[in-house]
């Protein structure tokens, strides 16, 4: 990032220019803010090329394209001026690094992050074509991560769907090794060109190299006409995702509906653009942003400032916006406008520090024998308390005065307490940002997870949090209605009255995924929201005798109760069932599912299983471990680690075990003395494992 130099405008439309992004053969990117104070970046043709209209028709085009596009996934055009003078765009500033630095910075991505990669990117796809257009040039550089997800940009050569190739005869259409076989000889394109480039993106993404290489341009090019991708760096369970993108037959090719189905990323997977080196990477982006944009209050009308060479290049070195800029196409990114309401300005989320993998090998701890916990909290607990949740840098759990409490998850010392939200009620993390908990007079109250600062109400009326995901709230009534609250404003969305028991009573809960609410109740039934109306899409009543629990993995919704099942969340299909029953015929019970990877674990019949997500293919592990008495234990997965309740046949005696994740082995260590077996909970975050016994509250350390 530069000052503006001799020549550079310092105004354009409403945006005076605060400096220079970068710069191509065609023109120039600057950092621009309107009068309210908002960044944009405003990408402008250079002086001699206005005149030329064959590159002004050009830039005029890809303004419509990318206005043509309502997305969440695609950079939003602010403003352009496309006749007269020199043309310009203004485009919402998006702070992140582009796929292709992260991958470069931080190496390959994980399979859950690669899945939730391809769903998102397929999402914004099917967007980009149900406008009637083509991308056309969808590559690592072109995808800016946010921490609202992947963002697609630059439509410098966007056309309508029924548009031939933009290039003439030994141009080259697009970054090589990106696009489609169509593309590289100059056939007509359509949107399985798009989708052959989204394959290429998750091979580099998954594997850090690229699905085709060769000594030079051509080599390359015809690698992809005629050649193999190169799939041997891609992790297995990825490859029947990614290898059908790459067919050479354009009809052959899944569709982006089909990719988002086929991607199927586990719970929490979209965390990684909140949390690890991405999400630091991207704060501290967004924070060189807000230091270049800072102005006095009460000036923004006035004449622009200059900016100072050594502002620029410090907010450049802090992580402000970047640009790669090069050729006839510039591309930016940058972040939404900031809220003017301070209620809902949330700081960055604090990252929970994690916590070290102990090693028996050095000594760390012993095999068969109980570790020393990290801290432990007595007596500290309400008994109605819920299950302790990590957010951030903190754990909540409901405490003796039936309010709630955050403690330090390294040393369990009490960071804030907020005895107004009772514990009763639920509460909630929104995005690890907020903790979401409700009022004794039913108000919806949120606290900023590490330092309990409150923020924004809502006059809910609620007794009970059922679920959230990043547009609401959902809250229960104790007459039956479900409500939605705005997290960007703290209104009511909608309220819908079900024909079924939402008293705190019948402890109904929620699972949001895909836009939908799959709320359960005490009494084993099933009932499925759309999250933008609240209708009902569908619903199961008596699933079991008892609650069913629920977890989703992108469109799969998984059902634990006399049966565990997978079935598709938005129309109630059945995906698949586990073929698992007792000898003697009678209802068994499946307790509460974990997913990790790739698969979805349950207990059942005394011993853990896994299956596949997508398949149900099962594992067992004969490990012995669960007697029928406790068949609703939590699965926890940490570390290297496999955390599970053990209860003796009486009932009167409980202990925590681990194993090795993927070892049928004897027991790493057991935990034991937990008081009450049938108030005991545990959750497991940032190689942590919380332990709930009763009143009290137990971090063990994980391997």
């Amino acid at each position: 990032m530069n000052p503006l130099e001799f020549g550079d405008p310092v105004r354009l439309g409403p945006y005076r220019l605060l400096g220079v992004l970068g710069a191509g053969g065609m023109g120039k990117v600057y950092v621009g803010q309107d009068g309210e104070g908002r960044a944009a970046a405003v990408k402008v043709l250079h002086p001699h090329l206005s005149h030329d209209q064959n590159l002004a028709q050009r830039f005029v085009r890809e303004a419509r394209m990318a206005q043509a596009v309502s997305s969440p996934g695609v950079a939003r055009v602010l403003d352009a001026r496309t006749e007269g003078g020199r043309p310009w765009i203004a485009s919402e500033f998006l702070t992140g690094p582009t796929l292709e630095q992260a991958v470069r910075a931080y190496g390959p991505l994980d399979e859950p992050a690669v899945r939730a990669l391809a769903e998102a990117l397929a999402r914004t796809l099917h967007d980009i074509h149900a406008a009637g257009l083509v991308h056309r040039d969808l590559k690592p550089a072109n995808i800016v991560l946010t921490s609202d997800g992947p963002r697609v940009i630059d439509f410098g050569i966007a056309r309508p769907e029924h548009g031939l190739t933009l290039t003439t005869t030994g141009q080259v259409p697009v970054t090589p090794g990106f696009g489609a076989p169509e593309q590289v000889l100059g056939h007509r394109v359509g949107p399985p060109a798009d989708v052959f480039s989204l394959g290429a993106v998750l091979v580099h993404a998954a594997s850090g190299q690229r699905a085709y290489e060769g000594a030079n341009i051509a080599a390359v090019q015809y690698e992809v006409v005629h050649g193999a991708p190169r799939l041997d760096r891609v992790p297995a369970a990825l490859i029947p995702l990614i290898g059908p993108c790459l067919a050479k037959d354009p009809t052959a090719r899944p569709t982006p509906q089909d990719l988002v189905r086929m991607a199927a990323p586990p719970r929490g997977a979209g965390r990684v653009w909140r949390h690890g080196p991405i999400a630091q990477d991207i704060t501290t982006r967004e924070l060189g942003l807000r230091t270049l944009t800072s102005t006095v209050p009460g000036t923004a009308t006035q004449a622009p400032r200059s900016v100072s060479r050594r502002r620029l290049l410090t907010t450049a070195a802090a992580g402000g916006a970047v640009l790669a800029a090069g050729g006839a196409a510039a591309v930016w990114w940058s972040t939404r406008p900031r809220r003017t309401n301070a209620l809902f300005d949330i700081p960055p989320a604090v990252k929970a520090p994690m916590g070290r993998l102990l090693d028996a090998k050095k000594g760390d701890f012993v095999i068969g024998q109980s570790p020393e916990p990290l801290w432990t909290l007595k007596d500290v607990l309400a008994e109605e308390s819920p299950g302790p949740l990590p957010v951030g840098d903190v754990v909540v759990a409901g405490t003796s005065d039936g309010g709630i409490t955050a403690y330090g998850v390294v040393d369990g010392k009490r960071r804030w307490t907020a005895p107004e939200a009772r514990a009763v009620h639920r509460y909630a993390s929104l995005s690890d940002r907020l903790v979401a908990g409700i009022g004794g007079d039913g108000t919806l109250l949120t606290f900023v997870a590490s330092t309990g600062q409150p923020k924004w109400t809502a006059p809910a009326e609620a007794s009970s949090i059922l679920g959230v995901d990043d547009d609401a709230v959902y809250v229960a009534t104790e007459d039956n209605r479900v409500r939605a609250v705005g997290r960007s404003d703290g209104r009511l969305r909608w309220t819908v009255r079900l024909d079924t028991d939402l008293r705190r009573e019948a402890q109904p809960r929620g699972t949001v995924s895909h836009g939908h609410l799959a709320v359960t109740t005490k009494a084993g039934d099933v009932t499925v929201l759309d999250t933008g109306d609240g209708r009902t899409v569908w619903k199961v009543g008596q699933e079991s005798d008892e609650r069913v629990e629920t977890l989703a993995s992108g469109r799969t919704l998984f059902l634990s109760g006399h049966r565990f099942r997978a079935v598709d969340i938005t129309t109630g299909k059945q995906q698949w069932i586990a073929d698992l029953s007792r000898q003697d015929g009678t209802p068994m019970r499946w307790g509460p599912p974990a997913l990790h990877g790739g698969h979805v674990y349950v207990a059942a019949l005394g011993s853990p299983l896994r299956f596949d997500v997508r398949s149900g293919e099962t594992v067992t592990w004969d490990w012995g471990l669960l007697p029928e008495g406790h068949p609703r234990t939590p699965l926890v997965l940490q570390g290297n680690g496999f955390w599970i309740f053990e209860v003796d046949g009486t009932r009167t005696e409980a202990g925590v075990a681990a194993r090795h994740r993927e070892d049928s082995g004897g027991t790493i260590w057991g935990f034991r003395g937990l008081r009450k077996p049938d108030r005991c909970w545990m959750v497991g975050d940032a190689h942590r494992v919380f332990v709930r016994d009763s009143t009290t509250l137990t971090a063990l350390p994980v391997f």
